[in-house]
């Protein structure tokens, strides 16, 4: 892409692409989660069913893991309590502002070392959980991995929200005529 963070040629552009498609997860993310009230937030609908602090608190952690050394150390770092992202906070455990905080660093984290990445990274080889990938390969494990727990983010949001009461980020259901018309299109 010509005029974006990455240099010119294949390997930047699809840098630039993974960073466009991280910034889309994010902001799919924080358009749910900004629609959640603290009820919403912590309270799950089944004891089996993560609540939407679990999964920030998992994301979180999971990316901090990933993306920290993310070129010389194992994605999985040995001080990473996995389970431990799972147990359910509560507002008199974790407050959600310090859970949001978590969040945010995480996505720093994520972002800065994608940004330091340059074209000949791309086929160099690290590790998760001591299985070599290729930095392409394991940036789309983790896009994929992130991609599913915003999909819960956004459908236990939602939930939660009611549907009469949910701001669309995406182009409603029914309006997909009027937005073509919008852009020019058919």
């Amino acid at each position: 892409m010509t005029g974006g963070r990455f240099e010119r040629g294949l390997e930047g552009d699809v840098l630039e692409v993974w960073r466009e498609l991280f910034l889309r997860q994010k902001a799919f993310a924080d358009n749910a989660l900004a629609q959640l009230d603290d009820a919403g937030f912590f309270g799950a609908p089944s004891p089996d069913v993560n609540s939407v602090a679990v999964i920030v608190q998992h994301v979180a952690g999971n990316l901090v893991s990933r993306w920290t050394d993310f070129l010389t150390t194992d994605g999985e770092k040995a001080d990473r309590d996995r389970d431990a992202e799972f147990a359910p906070p509560t507002p008199t455990t974790e407050s959600r502002a310090r859970l949001m905080e978590r969040w945010e660093a995480a996505w720093s984290v994520l972002f800065t070392a994608l940004d330091a990445l340059r074209p000949a990274d791309m086929g160099h080889t690290v590790k998760i959980r001591n299985k070599p990938h290729t930095v392409h390969a394991a940036i789309a494990r983790c896009t994929d991995h992130i991609a599913g727990h915003v999909g819960q983010i956004q459908v236990l949001a939602r939930w939660h929200a009611g549907s009469a009461d949910w701001k669309w980020f995406t182009i409603e259901p029914g309006g997909s005529t009027a937005f073509n018309r919008a852009m020019g299109g058919d």
